[in-house]
């Protein structure tokens, strides 16, 4: 066993305990946005556990990577993994996901309430503008951090990220890393019948984005991508991660119903046994 295998056996094993959180926290929470959430589940695991340079301990360390979860509204994920990575009990991803208005993990990411997050989202197709400007402000102070950003393919749709995308391209930001969670369906349904996104990376290489294809649940291919893009320079980079949502629950998967919804128990039981946890132990 090589230290590459023993390290993507390691990532995919973290990954399913992710989504167990996931599903756990949305069946006490009354509810969220579970497909896009499980969708880009290895894409965060990959990031969390192998490529950010972070530290629980400083969570506001000046020196660290920024990571913006554009796609807000799967941000039961990225809670997932700042509380595996140790930024605040685990405990807390059960008894404060959704549970109110002013409790610590809201639906969306509040860089307010939790410790680890670098930006505020919620609103679809700004969390590229925000990138562009902390690379534009990391060039003015000569810092050398990665900004990695996930967006949803629904939410490119929108015309302020093309700006942004524009943006970044024509002052060659190189320190924006960003990955396209491309699971293919959003909340009004396939997103080719309602506003083809394609020929997808003409268009981003056309504002001069350097553009790779990968597998967004093959964890092989996106520690390899990631790791190639880090020390990429002379232009922005995304990543098209060809994913599916829902991933990991048969029932779920590519089914359009599960983008926001809430699960009975008996579906909770069900998804928990497919991802290896003994309905008995739930």
């Amino acid at each position: 066993m090589t230290a590459r295998s023993d390290l993507i056996r390691s990532l995919m094993t973290k990954s399913t305990t992710l989504r167990r959180h996931v599903i756990k926290m949305m069946w006490y929470g009354g509810g969220g946005h579970i497909g896009g959430s499980l969708s880009c589940v290895d894409i965060i695991t990959a990031l969390y556990f192998h490529t950010l340079r972070i530290d629980p301990h400083r969570p506001n360390w000046d020196d660290r990577d920024r990571f913006i979860l554009s796609k807000g509204h799967a941000a039961a994920t990225l809670y997932a993994a700042l509380a595996e990575r140790g930024f605040f009990p685990k405990e807390r991803l059960l008894d404060s996901f959704r549970n109110n208005v002013n409790g610590f993990l809201q639906e969306h990411p509040d860089m307010k309430r939790v410790p680890g997050i670098d930006v505020s989202t919620g609103s679809l197709g700004q969390g590229l503008s925000v990138a562009v400007g902390l690379a534009i402000g990391a060039e003015l102070k000569a810092k050398n951090f990665n900004i990695y950003v996930i967006l949803g393919d629904g939410e490119i749709q929108e015309g302020q990220v093309w700006e942004a995308a524009m943006a970044a391209g024509n002052y060659k930001l190189d320190k924006i890393k960003a990955i396209l969670d491309y699971n293919g369906l959003s909340v009004e349904g396939r997103i080719d019948e309602l506003m083809s996104l394609e020929p997808l990376v003409e268009k981003w290489r056309a504002f001069n984005w350097h553009v790779r294809e990968i597998d967004g649940h093959n964890m092989d291919h996106i520690v390899e991508a990631l790791e190639d893009v880090a020390q990429f320079r002379g232009r922005p980079v995304l990543i098209v991660a060809h994913t599916i949502k829902g991933k990991g629950v048969s029932f779920m998967e590519n089914n359009m119903e599960w983008h926001a919804s809430h699960m009975t128990e008996e579906e909770m039981r069900l998804a928990l046994n497919e991802l290896g946890t003994p309905l008995g132990d739930v």
